[in-house]
């Protein structure tokens, strides 16, 4: 995991002076995005529904400046480590593995009929790296803003995102749906979004004050790519040509109680999650709005328990985590969050609680899996943009 302290202004002074140092000049501008959080919403995405999260305070930086020619020079700091191909190698197997998501876009771009040409580009960021955060999202959503910056490309935020996505599906692999990119490209401070992933509507909803979104990373890296995330895709849809629906959006908990009997029992425990997840999600919104936060913890609980036993992608790590901060003084609820097979818990606490529970639930996650757990607050951040380098 990448631990940067600094805040964004000094990654921007950070990333700027190293790019001058190894290219001996300027960039031209420098893209940023922000990783997330999610408060709730969790396998809804790509099944039409409803999610919640927020971007945070801690972004992925990427500057760069054209070259006459048509060579990529990518050089990340994050992991001390630069990848150098022309434009017509961005498919090449033998590149590594970190440089995927940033030539993913420049294939996108080319997929769409962009002229590009050579950059030099390096990358910084404090997005915790495979830790659910979505650093792979902001790395992408900032190289759209450096590209869109340097070659003039018009687009909307909304633009970058779905182009994002597309890089997910169609380049790495990965079924994603979009709740990582839009809020990485469209989120706001102070505020977590209510997305609608089906007319992608986004709606802010304001964080009351005195309390914080705590994330609990518990150390354990995780790679969708290697897991089951594909699979529960499939059983979504599996369930929803059952059900008849186009999506487990348009089914309501009433109307799956009482048709469960058309689905398996696996099927049915997968359509369950999510559909009861899309209720959850707005339930929270009403409870934010009236500041019922004992409601919005007891939501986030339901939410483990559900991931945990009826989607079945939590891990011990996850669910020793969510136990511990669950269990103290000031948390009002906390649940996994993100794809699952590892990552991060978020949790709701009070203000005055936050360094009582990072210390004390610190210590008895470490004890409990001999893993080292990273536990910060988080702070709902603006979303991404790009910055021309004076």
């Amino acid at each position: 995991m990448t631990t940067v302290k600094q805040g964004s202004s000094s990654l921007f002074t950070s990333i700027t002076e190293s790019f001058s140092q190894h290219y001996l000049s300027l960039p031209t501008c420098v893209g940023r995005a922000p990783g997330r959080v999610n408060i709730i919403g969790e396998h809804t995405d790509y099944n039409e529904g409803f999610v919640l999260p927020a971007a945070m305070d801690r972004n992925i930086f990427i500057a760069g400046k054209l070259r006459d020619d048509d060579i990529i020079n990518l050089w990340s700091l994050d992991y001390n480590a630069i990848a150098s191909f022309t434009l017509d190698k961005l498919q090449d197997k033998d590149l590594p593995a970190w440089s995927s998501y940033l030539r993913g876009v420049l294939w996108v771009l080319q997929s769409k009929g962009h002229t590009l040409q050579g950059m030099d580009i390096a990358s910084l960021g404090n997005v915790p790296l495979a830790g659910g955060f979505s650093s792979s999202a902001a790395a992408e959503v900032a190289m759209f803003e450096l590209s869109c910056g340097l070659l003039g490309i018009e687009m909307t935020q909304t633009q970058k995102a779905l182009l994002g996505v597309e890089v997910e599906n169609r380049f790495i692999g990965v079924p994603s749906g979009a709740m990582d990119q839009l809020i990485s490209a469209l989120g706001q401070a102070d505020h977590a979004i209510l997305i609608d992933c089906r007319s992608l509507a986004t709606t802010p909803i304001r964080l009351p004050h005195g309390v914080t979104l705590l994330a609990l990373d518990t150390g354990k890296r995780r790679a969708l790519l290697n897991s089951e995330y594909g699979v529960r895709r499939k059983q979504c849809e599996e369930a929803a040509r059952l059900l008849g629906v186009k999506a487990l959006r348009d089914v309501t908990p009433e109307q799956l109680a009482a048709r469960a009997h058309k689905l398996p029992e696996l099927i049915e425990r997968r359509a369950a999650h999510v559909v009861n997840e899309n209720a959850r999600t707005l339930a929270a919104v009403d409870a934010l709005k009236s500041g019922d936060l004992a409601k919005v913890g007891k939501l986030m609980d339901e939410s483990h328990v559900s991931l945990r036993d009826l989607y079945e992608v939590s891990i011990t790590e996850l669910d020793v985590m969510a136990a511990l901060v669950q269990s103290e003084k000031g948390c009002y609820g906390a649940r996994m969050m993100g794809g699952g097979f590892g990552g991060a818990v978020i949790a709701l606490v009070d203000d005055g609680a936050v360094e009582r529970i990072t210390a004390t639930v610190g210590e008895a996650y470490d004890a409990a899996t001999h893993l080292k757990a990273f536990i910060y607050p988080v702070k709902a951040g603006a979303g991404s943009g790009v910055e021309l380098v004076k």
